[in-house]
């Protein structure tokens, strides 16, 4: 058994890990020791362990869709690579990174691009959730910095929070929050957000305003603390403007002056945005203008969406930085380039995410390394991401999965390491450097990011440049170039790290790098002029779709889809819909709808919610093609940018909702997947040992599941009653198949179902109730689940509180829902407010 620390790969919180690994199994639980978490995890941290698996990676080197050794899949993509570049120079070659990679990785994959092919075309993910924040901060304190640490979460008078449902995103800073509420009652809480989330579980205010319209209430605010400033939007014309009231506005602005201490946090909401980078200045005057910055308990706080989207800042991730914080400037450029050695720096601004695909499609980019990321769901327009990979004469990637939507346009396949497999950092939202350790052998011929890197760029004759053994010599490079002639003029200095040496890395404690805090107090404000969003509704596409995170899913689902506890909360792509809404469209609450836009279409099954404004839904970002057909939520989004951040308008699309009766819905189970006919609309879920879809459709299915059993020589059992339909099949006592069919989705035992598949029922009784979806005895189902930590479902809930449960913390005793990352508790109080109000 061993034991290592480490930290967690999801968000930016940058949670500190403890890894067991025991006879092969791995677990994990929150490291005390760390300061971002002071051992808490959430839901999503605390399954680790389950992700560490081999199911679906990618563990050799492919080309062409066939296995090679690493020595010939780096000769052909160098060779490649070469040819492009020969023939129609380096702007024709681009790379798209991720906040997944390390630090190390990424430094690789920068110097590579920007110092020695000599084009700025590398660009990440991380553009899509952080990059308006980088805007903001470098107009007003001229660096990228984040000028706040968590402790000021807790130290505030005053937390706002802006587009940001902390509670599910960022759930471990969340609690810090809930616990420092806790310990000063006298603090308030404002949440500043469309939509009644989670988070307003805190809020001892919360603004519903119109979407998109943020900043018009924080240029409202700075002319509520300097009456000089911003005179064109008083009071009354931010309430008109953000659809609030005159009251909530008017005791927005009175808390804010009155607070001794106040801490902006925001995140998707106002990045999200073509004006995404003026919303986030505007935030910063106000706390320029009142003083509230460079304190502790003040200041505004960008909260990153990525482990580490921020040591990709640092390193130069984005297309239109140097590393280390520098710039395009003459002085830049000839101090980088001296420290590289290198005369092929790039001399100007590359393609960020979204022009750099609609370059790939027009024929400009001829060669697109893909590393650690799926642009072919996250971006906006994907439809149009996927037509430009397809005709991209080379398309490599660096991924953990072999089967993405994405890697089906590769060429070449780099197979990468996992977490818990590589070595290197990250940096977290503030600002503090943590290691990642490897706990876990390489599986099969996977290798480090930045070794696949260094072995490219010595194919293409840059090999002293890249001349790295160890993950160790490429931090310390960064660290010496943060360092190297910087008298001051820059924040980000690493100095400190330059001379670690190799044990001294490997024992490398979080370590937070520091910023003049004085220094921001005379930053730079910068005038905001409040924009509307660039989306239209009409009488075509009448209806305003949001879009965003779910509590237990990650991105694009590659590695928490796979995790049977993270699919019980949200198991299919769902759209949230106010009941007004529902009623004049004919929706009912479950039922399947098709929503679309110009650009596309999804199908998503309704939630009706009270915290939804009326003409306005919100559907989960994270679906992909492996585990639904037609649940891309950004096969509907356009690409509209923010002209400074190249930020995507993720938050706003004009859409239309029509409900969908399907002529049957279904469950199916089998021992391995099928191949479905096209028509046939599928969700895959997670389980253990088995496949299960949810199937809908409008043409039969049924006889071809029969005759496929058939086929296959299995002994079918069939059940029909009305509408309801059912077989199983069975083969030497095992159980290969069921299906359950109704004209709505059957309600089914599905823990009996997955026993079943493990140890198959021999009594007639037992098998007669499995082909009605149930068990022989009387079980309780546990309905939906609320706590994925412990597995409460709704029912176990409903059942405590009529039993005499009346606070969250009396349901925690009895059924400990709610007692670990605390994610469900605005849930559990939600389901106790109904309990009080029905009584």
């Amino acid at each position: 058994m061993t034991e290592t620390q480490t930290t967690c790969p999801y968000c930016g919180v940058g949670c500190g890990v403890i890894a067991r690994v025991d006879n092969g199994e791995v677990s994990v639980r929150g490291d005390d020791s760390h300061p971002a978490n002071v051992g808490r995890l959430c839901v999503k941290g605390s399954s680790l362990g389950v992700t560490t698996g081999l199911a679906g990676r990618l563990l050799h080197p492919e080309v062409d869709d066939l296995p090679v050794s690493w020595a010939q899949a780096l000769d052909t993509a160098g060779a490649r690579l070469r040819e492009i570049i020969d023939t129609y120079g380096p702007q024709a070659v681009a790379f798209y990174a991720s906040g997944q990679l390390l630090t190390e990785d990424y430094y690789a994959a920068n110097k590579l691009m920007k110092g020695f092919i000599g084009a700025a075309n590398i660009d990440t993910n991380s553009r899509l959730c952080m990059s308006s924040a980088v805007v903001g901060y470098k107009r007003a304190f001229g660096e990228d910095i984040v000028p706040c640490s968590y402790e000021d979460v807790e130290q505030t008078d005053l937390a706002v929070l802006v587009g940001s449902n902390a509670a599910w995103t960022h759930p471990v800073l969340y609690q810090r929050l809930v616990q420092a509420r806790a310990a000063n009652p006298a603090m308030k809480v404002v949440v500043i957000d469309p939509r009644r989330t989670a988070t307003c579980d805190l809020a001892d205010l919360h603004l519903a305003l119109t979407p998109g319209s943020d900043a018009g209430l924080f240029v409202g605010l700075l002319h509520a603390i300097d009456p000089e400033q911003a005179r064109d939007w008083p009071p009354e014309r931010v309430a008109d403007s953000c659809g609030l009231s005159p009251d909530e506005v008017a005791t927005f602005y009175a808390w804010f002056n009155a607070a001794p201490r106040a801490v902006t946090l925001y995140t998707m909401g106002i990045n999200q945005s073509t004006s995404g980078s003026d919303k986030c200045n505007a935030i910063i005057n106000v706390h320029l203008a009142s003083g509230k910055i460079g304190r502790e308990g003040c200041g505004p706080f960008s909260l990153t969406g990525q482990p580490n989207a921020m040591g990709g800042r640092e390193v130069g991730g984005l297309a239109n930085q140097l590393a280390a914080h520098m710039n395009f400037t003459p002085d830049d450029l000839s101090r980088v380039a001296r420290f590289w050695g290198t005369e092929r720096l790039a001399q100007t601004p590359g393609l960020m995410a979204v022009e750099l695909f609609e370059a790939i499609a027009r024929g400009e980019v001829k060669a697109v390394w893909i590393m650690g990321t799926n642009p072919a769901v996250s971006l906006p327009d994907s439809h149009a991401v996927c037509q430009a990979l397809a005709a991209c004469p080379l398309v490599m990637i660096s991924e953990v999965m072999r089967d993405t939507d994405t890697s089906r346009f590769a060429h070449i396949r780099f197979p990468a390491l996992g977490w818990g497999e590589k070595e290197g950092t990250v940096t977290n939202s503030e600002r503090r450097i943590s290691r990642q350790r490897a706990f876990l052998p390489a599986p099969g011929d996977a290798k480090p990011d930045w070794w696949i890197i260094a072995r490219i760029a010595e194919r293409l004759g840059h090999g002293a440049a890249f001349a790295w053994d160890h993950p160790h010599a490429i931090f310390t490079e960064h660290a010496a170039l943060t360092a190297f002639e910087n008298a001051g003029e820059r924040q980000l200095n690493l100095a400190a790290l330059t001379q670690l040496t190799r044990a001294e890395w490997d024992s490398l404690t979080p370590w937070q790098w520091p910023i003049n805090r004085e220094a921001l107090i005379h930053a730079r404000q910068v005038p905001v002029i409040p924009q509307p969003h660039g989306a239209t509704p009409d009488l075509l596409y009448p209806l305003m779709l949001n879009s965003g995170r779910l509590r237990d899913q990650w991105h694009t689902m590659t590695r928490t889809g796979y995790v049977p506890r993270l699919m019980q909360h949200r198991d299919e792509p769902t759209v949230d819909i106010s009941p007004q809404d529902a009623a004049r469209l004919g929706v009912q609450d479950g039922q399947l709808t098709r929503i679309s836009a110009p650009r596309g279409l999804m199908v998503a099954r309704a939630r009706m919610s009270d915290g939804q404004r009326v003409g306005e839904l919100f559907v989960p970002m994270h679906w992909n093609s492996g585990f639904s057909r037609q649940g891309k939520v950004n096969a509907l989004v356009e690409g509209r940018c923010d002209p400074h951040s190249g930020q995507p308008e993720s938050k706003q699309t004009a859409v239309r909702l029509m409900p969908w009766q399907p002529a049957w819905q279904g469950e199916l189970y089998s021992r391995e997947a099928l191949s479905l006919p096209t028509h046939v609309h599928w969700w895959r879920k997670a389980t253990t040992g088995v496949s299960r879809l949810t199937l809908a459709g409008d043409k039969p299915l049924l006889a071809c599941l029969m005759a496929h059993c058939t086929a296959q020589g299995w002994q079918l059992q069939i059940a029909q009653t009305g509408e309801r339909s059912s077989v199983l099949a069975w083969h030497d006592g095992a159980l290969m198949l069921g299906f359950w069919q109704d004209t709505e989705l059957p309600t089914l035992a599905h823990s009996v179902i997955e026993a079943a598949f493990r140890t198959p029922p021999v009594a007639l009784a037992e098998r007669h109730a499995l082909l009605n979806g149930q068990g022989a005895g009387e079980r309780v189902a546990p309905g939906r689940m609320i706590c994925s930590c412990f597995s409460v479902g709704e029912n176990a809930i409903r059942a405590a509180i009529a039993q005499g449960c009346d606070s969250a913390a009396a349901l925690g005793a009895k059924l400990r829902c709610g007692t670990n990352c605390g994610s469900c508790v605005p849930e559990l109080k939600e389901m106790l407010s109904v309990r009080v109000s029905n009584a």
